[in-house]
Protein backbone atom coordinates (compact mmCIF):
# COMPACT_ATOMS: atom_id res chain seq x y z
CA UNK A 1 0.00 0.00 0.00
CA UNK A 2 2.63 2.49 0.92
CA UNK A 3 4.67 1.26 -2.35
CA UNK A 4 1.35 2.51 -4.27
CA UNK A 5 0.86 5.96 -2.75
CA UNK A 6 4.11 7.08 -4.37
CA UNK A 7 4.97 8.81 -1.01
CA UNK A 8 8.93 8.87 -0.42
CA UNK A 9 8.92 10.50 2.70
CA UNK A 10 6.08 11.12 5.40
CA UNK A 11 4.22 9.07 7.39
CA UNK A 12 1.40 5.70 7.15
CA UNK A 13 -1.34 5.35 9.78
CA UNK A 14 -2.84 2.42 10.02
CA UNK A 15 -6.58 2.64 12.15
CA UNK A 16 -9.26 -0.57 12.91
CA UNK A 17 -12.42 0.90 13.84
CA UNK A 18 -14.17 -1.01 16.57
CA UNK A 19 -13.70 -0.42 20.97
CA UNK A 20 -12.65 -4.15 21.07
CA UNK A 21 -9.49 -4.30 18.78
CA UNK A 22 -6.26 -2.89 18.95
CA UNK A 23 -3.11 -2.26 15.98
CA UNK A 24 0.13 -2.51 17.51
CA UNK A 25 3.68 -3.55 15.92
CA UNK A 26 5.53 -6.65 17.84
CA UNK A 27 7.47 -9.45 16.30
CA UNK A 28 4.88 -11.53 15.21
CA UNK A 29 5.68 -14.55 16.17
CA UNK A 30 4.77 -17.90 18.24
CA UNK A 31 6.40 -16.96 21.57
CA UNK A 32 5.70 -13.77 21.12
CA UNK A 33 2.07 -13.90 20.64
CA UNK A 34 1.73 -16.19 23.05
CA UNK A 35 3.18 -13.64 25.85
CA UNK A 36 1.07 -10.60 24.88
CA UNK A 37 -1.37 -12.80 25.61
CA UNK A 38 -0.61 -14.25 28.59
CA UNK A 39 0.23 -10.95 29.65
CA UNK A 40 -2.65 -9.45 28.71
CA UNK A 41 -4.76 -12.37 30.60
CA UNK A 42 -3.04 -11.41 33.74
CA UNK A 43 -3.80 -8.28 33.66
CA UNK A 44 -7.39 -8.09 32.65
CA UNK A 45 -8.47 -11.75 32.86
CA UNK A 46 -11.61 -12.84 30.70
CA UNK A 47 -13.69 -13.81 34.07
CA UNK A 48 -13.09 -10.59 35.64
CA UNK A 49 -15.68 -8.85 37.69
CA UNK A 50 -16.32 -5.90 35.53
CA UNK A 51 -19.44 -3.09 35.55
CA UNK A 52 -19.25 -3.23 31.73
CA UNK A 53 -20.29 -6.80 31.57
CA UNK A 54 -23.07 -6.25 34.42
CA UNK A 55 -24.31 -2.81 33.40
CA UNK A 56 -24.75 -3.79 29.45
CA UNK A 57 -25.63 -7.51 30.22
CA UNK A 58 -22.45 -8.48 28.14
CA UNK A 59 -19.48 -10.88 28.82
CA UNK A 60 -16.55 -8.82 26.79
CA UNK A 61 -15.56 -6.01 28.99
CA UNK A 62 -11.85 -7.51 29.15
CA UNK A 63 -11.93 -6.97 25.23
CA UNK A 64 -13.21 -3.14 25.21
CA UNK A 65 -10.32 -3.01 28.11
CA UNK A 66 -7.36 -4.81 26.31
CA UNK A 67 -8.13 -2.67 23.28
CA UNK A 68 -8.12 0.99 24.93
CA UNK A 69 -4.29 -0.05 26.71
CA UNK A 70 -2.90 -0.87 23.36
CA UNK A 71 -5.15 1.90 21.11
CA UNK A 72 -6.49 1.69 17.78
CA UNK A 73 -3.90 2.92 15.89
CA UNK A 74 -0.37 3.17 14.63
CA UNK A 75 1.88 5.70 12.79
CA UNK A 76 5.05 5.00 11.11
CA UNK A 77 7.42 6.58 8.76
CA UNK A 78 8.02 6.27 5.48
CA UNK A 79 11.53 6.52 4.16
CA UNK A 80 12.48 5.85 0.90
CA UNK A 81 9.37 4.86 -0.35
CA UNK A 82 9.17 2.09 2.87
CA UNK A 83 7.77 2.04 6.46
CA UNK A 84 10.67 2.58 8.61
CA UNK A 85 10.26 -0.66 10.56
CA UNK A 86 12.81 -2.35 12.65
CA UNK A 87 13.96 -5.80 11.00
CA UNK A 88 11.51 -8.69 13.05
CA UNK A 89 8.54 -5.48 13.73
CA UNK A 90 5.26 -5.84 12.06
CA UNK A 91 1.89 -4.14 12.06
CA UNK A 92 -0.52 -6.32 13.68
CA UNK A 93 -4.27 -6.34 14.19
CA UNK A 94 -5.16 -7.73 17.48
CA UNK A 95 -9.04 -8.81 17.58
CA UNK A 96 -9.52 -9.24 21.82
CA UNK A 97 -13.43 -9.88 21.50
CA UNK A 98 -15.06 -13.19 22.37
CA UNK A 99 -17.35 -13.19 19.37
CA UNK A 100 -17.06 -12.75 15.21
CA UNK A 101 -16.78 -9.26 14.46
CA UNK A 102 -16.45 -7.13 11.23
CA UNK A 103 -13.21 -5.50 10.78
CA UNK A 104 -12.30 -1.92 9.02
CA UNK A 105 -8.83 -1.08 8.76
CA UNK A 106 -8.20 2.20 7.44
CA UNK A 107 -4.72 3.00 6.51
CA UNK A 108 -3.40 6.59 5.20
CA UNK A 109 -0.25 7.28 3.53
CA UNK A 110 0.75 10.97 3.73
CA UNK A 111 3.56 12.69 2.31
Amino acid sequence: MVGASGVQHGIASVFVGGSTAAITTMEYEPGGVADLRDALARLLPREGSYAHNTLNGDDNAHAHLRASMLGPSVTVPVVGGELALGTWQQIVLIDFDDRPRHREIHVQVLA
